[in-house]
Order: C-alpha cells, then sequence, then structure tokens
C-alpha cells in the first residue's frame, strides 16, 4: 500500500471542491484518533463527499493508486475502527447528513450515513413514530457508523440492535461500484441476504452511504424505576426472574458501587450511594400493560433482596432517573485522565460470576474499574481508570484485560457485544471462533476486497 502523494492528493481536489480536502497538519489532527484510549495516527488526507457518486470517485483514486482508504462518521467508536493507517485517505461522512424520506405507510425511513442517530428518532417522533436502536453516542455518532458496527444500545433486550431495523443500504464496494442492498419489503428472501454482510462489518468490506430503517409506532407510555441492593448476586437474580416472569422491559441495565459514586458526584440526581448494585428498570407500550408490568417488576425486585424500589412519577423524572445510566461514561471519565470502556457480553445466568471476577481481577492487579451496562442482555462494560502515560499500569490494564476476556470466552460469551473488534478485540477474535469460522470471515475479506484496501488491518492482521 502506498500513502497520499501530491498528486493523488491534487486528484481528489479535481473529484470534490478544494474546501473539503484536508491535508494540513493542524487539520487533520482532529482525525487522527476516535473514541478509543490510546490509539492515534496520521492519515495523509481527510475528504467530504457529499453524494454516493463522490464517495465512489475517491474509492476508484485509491484504488487506482493503492492508497488505503479508512471511512469515518463521528469518530466515537470504542475498538478503533476508524483509527487511520498513516498516510492512508479518511472519506468523512458527516457532510452526508439528510434524511430522505419518512415513508408513514411503510413505517421506513431512508437517510444518507452521516445522519446523527438521535436526529433519526427526533423526525420519528414528530410523527409518532419510534426507531428504537439507542447507543450511548447516540447524540453525536452517525447512522453509517451504527450499522458498520451493528451498534446496541440500552433498548435492545426489547426492541434488538441496529441489525434488526437496517431493511437496506447503498453501498460502495472497494472497486468503487455503486450498489443497492435490500428494499422497502417486510418479506424478501431473492437470493443472499448480502445487507447483512455489511451490517456490522466495520467498515472492511464497503462504505455505507445510505440507509433504509424500519421504524415503529412509539410506545404511548413509558415507566421508569430504580432498585437498590446490597449485592450484585441479588440484582441478577431479579433479571432473571423478571424474565422468567415472560416480562421483556425495554431497559434493565445496572451500575455498581464506584459508578454510582461517580454519577452522583457528576449529575447531582438524587442516587444513594450506599449500595453494590443499582439497576434502572424502564417497561413501555399500552398505559395498562405499563402500569402492570411496573408493579409486577417492582414486586420481584423486592422479594429478590431490593432494599428500596422507586418508581418516577411523571416522564420528566423518568428522563432524570435513567440518566443515572446515560451518565455513567462521563461520569466515570472524570476520575482519570484515560477512560478505557471495555465490552464483554456472558449469558445472563453468568453475570453476577462476571461481575464478581472483574471485581477481583481489579484488586488483583491494582487497578481502579467501575462496571455498568446491560443486565438485561448480559452486556458489561468494565471500565478502566487510568492514565495512558503509566506504561506501567497499562500493562497491568493488558493483563487484566486477558484475564477478562479468557473468563468472557470460557462463559460462553463473546469478546464484543456491541462496541466491535477493529483494533482493540482483533487480537481476541480467533480466541472466540476458532480458527474455521475465523478463516471463512477471512475469505470474505479476500473474495471482496482482495486488494486490502478498505479499513487494513481491522478485525485481522
Amino acid at each position: 500500500m502506498n500513502t497520499a502523494s501530491a498528486s493523488f492528493i491534487q486528484s481528489l481536489r479535481q473529484v470534490l471542491a478544494p474546501e473539503r480536502v484536508l491535508t494540513s497538519d493542524e487539520d487533520l489532527v482532529p482525525y487522527s484518533f476516535d473514541g478509543t484510549a490510546a490509539l492515534k495516527q496520521r492519515p495523509g488526507v481527510v475528504v467530504f463527499p457529499l453524494t454516493t457518486a463522490e464517495v465512489a470517485a475517491c474509492v476508484k483514486l485509491a484504488r487506482d493508486n493503492e492508497v488505503p482508504v479508512v471511512t469515518r462518521g463521528s469518530g466515537t467508536g470504542l475498538s478503533g475502527g476508524s483509527v487511520p493507517l498513516a498516510g492512508c485517505l479518511v472519506i468523512c461522512l458527516v457532510k452526508m447528513d439528510k434524511i430522505i424520506e419518512l415513508d408513514e405507510k411503510n413505517l421506513t425511513l431512508r437517510a444518507q450515513s452521516g445522519v446523527i442517530t438521535k436526529e433519526i428518532d427526533d423526525a420519528c417522533a414528530k410523527v409518532g413514530l419510534f426507531y428504537p436502536p439507542d447507543p450511548g453516542s447516540m447524540k453525536i455518532s452517525t447512522i453509517g457508523g451504527n450499522v458498520a458496527e451493528n451498534s446496541g444500545g440500552l433498548r435492545g433486550l426489547k426492541y434488538g440492535v441496529t441489525r434488526d431495523y437496517v431493511m437496506g443500504i447503498e453501498v460502495v464496494l472497494p472497486d468503487g461500484t455503486q450498489t443497492f442492498l435490500g428494499n422497502k419489503c417486510v418479506k424478501d428472501v431473492a437470493g443472499y441476504s448480502m445487507k447483512d454482510l455489511f451490517v456490522g462489518s466495520e467498515g472492511t468490506l464497503g462504505i455505507i452511504t445510505e440507509v433504509i430503517l424500519k421504524v415503529l409506532p412509539r410506545p404511548k407510555a413509558r415507566k421508569t424505576m430504580l432498585a437498590l441492593y446490597d449485592s450484585m448476586e441479588k440484582a441478577a437474580e431479579t433479571i432473571s426472574a423478571i424474565i422468567a416472569a415472560k416480562i421483556i422491559p425495554c431497559t434493565l441495565e445496572f451500575l455498581d458501587r464506584m459508578t454510582v459514586q461517580c454519577v452522583e458526584d457528576f449529575a447531582k440526581i438524587g442516587l444513594p450511594t450506599d449500595v453494590e448494585a443499582l439497576v434502572l428498570m424502564e417497561t413501555d407500550g399500552h398505559p395498562a400493560v405499563v402500569e402492570e408490568e411496573a408493579a409486577q417488576m417492582m414486586a420481584l425486585a423486592k422479594a429478590n433482596g431490593a432494599h428500596d424500589v422507586r418508581a418516577a412519577a411523571d416522564e420528566a423524572e423518568g428522563a432524570k432517573l435513567a440518566a443515572a445510566r446515560r451518565n455513567a461514561f462521563s461520569a466515570l471519565a472524570r476520575i482519570r485522565p484515560t477512560t478505557i470502556l471495555e465490552d464483554v457480553t456472558v449469558p445472563r445466568s453468568e453475570l453476577a460470576r462476571m461481575v464478581a471476577f472483574i471485581d477481583d481481577v481489579a484488586k488483583r492487579h491494582r487497578l481502579l474499574i467501575g462496571t455498568f451496562g446491560h443486565l438485561g442482555d448480559g452486556n458489561l462494560h468494565p471500565t478502566f481508570l487510568t492514565n495512558e502515560r503509566d506504561h506501567e499500569e497499562m500493562h497491568r490494564i493488558e493483563a487484566a484485560l486477558e484475564e477478562i476476556v479468557d473468563e468472557t470466552i470460557r462463559l460462553g460469551g463473546t469478546v464484543t457485544g456491541e462496541h466491535g473488534v477493529g483494533l482493540a478485540k482483533k487480537g481476541f477474535l480467533k480466541r472466540q471462533l476458532g480458527e474455521g469460522s475465523y478463516e471463512l470471515m477471512r475469505s470474505i475479506k479476500r473474495a471482496l476486497d482482495p486488494q486490502g484496501l478498505l479499513n487494513p488491518g481491522k478485525i485481522f492482521d
């Protein structure tokens, strides 16, 4: 692979307006990293296309000049997926930010990849509709990045993840070919489901430039509750009891003691800090069903050891309580200069064991780790609070993460539930998948991108 030469950059300026081609050091610095701690690399040039045709033209130039391409949205990724290679071309899609169509008859929305995720749900809300996936970064992350990473969110237990809402995508392939995969049809079994190959492919197989999303009628009511526990085991038992009662809440989240303390210090929302676990529970749907489910969930929480259960009096108070979970990362990030937000998932039945294991790892390696996550679907976010300049401590973090990953796999889990593989997790992927599955994925990459042009070094070496 080559780096971006002066002639290559001049060719880009002929395809795009010159002001949409960045090359100066000060302009490139913000595109040298994403939301992943301790990973950064200066690209050779950053471009801002406005259309799929412009993306395709840039990819063809890169192919002809053998310059690697890294696609980027808002740069909120947490696995190094949009960290550039030295001297590469970064194609940033944030200016492709148009909602093209909201089709109320077919319950679909069509948008360019640079649209902010929350803007999609806001547009739906104006006509009584709902886009459920809600990653923690939804106020800044782009829908194209969400699709490329198959992002999850707090509502994943009931509503699923991004993949469950993608009906069609426009993709620029590594040779510059433009293709549209999928459509508005609820049923479509014509050939391979090619769009699903690109959802979660992290920019390694093609560049997603447009999406058709399924949207839903907006729930008429919502109820938010907090349950407080003196042990994580009791919190996990409550979750099992709720699921066993055939209740699927829209949100079942938890914060450990350290995270609760940090959130209260940060947000001042009146949380008690003398707890080992705080569980956020939400149910939504028809008002009568919401009231019934909320009452059942509160009763189950008390029966399984919660020493306090609170229900929000109204929607405003519910939003305030939900902020306890949504502020978790920001609150923890204030403690030390570097915050490493990790992402592992285990079967729900193993949650308490996994949280206890993480606590033990923190003690043995003398580390500060706050843990929070999606208790309803087993997705944990052990968050290392450190300073990346402290190389000795960073080595201890690496050793701790190795142990956490090994235990996750031993318990039948996955090394990433929603952040993706990227650079950060690629060393663990074969350990989880095994040789056969790993090589199958590599063969797909080689078939679609024989030059290794798109996001090289991500997911695989």
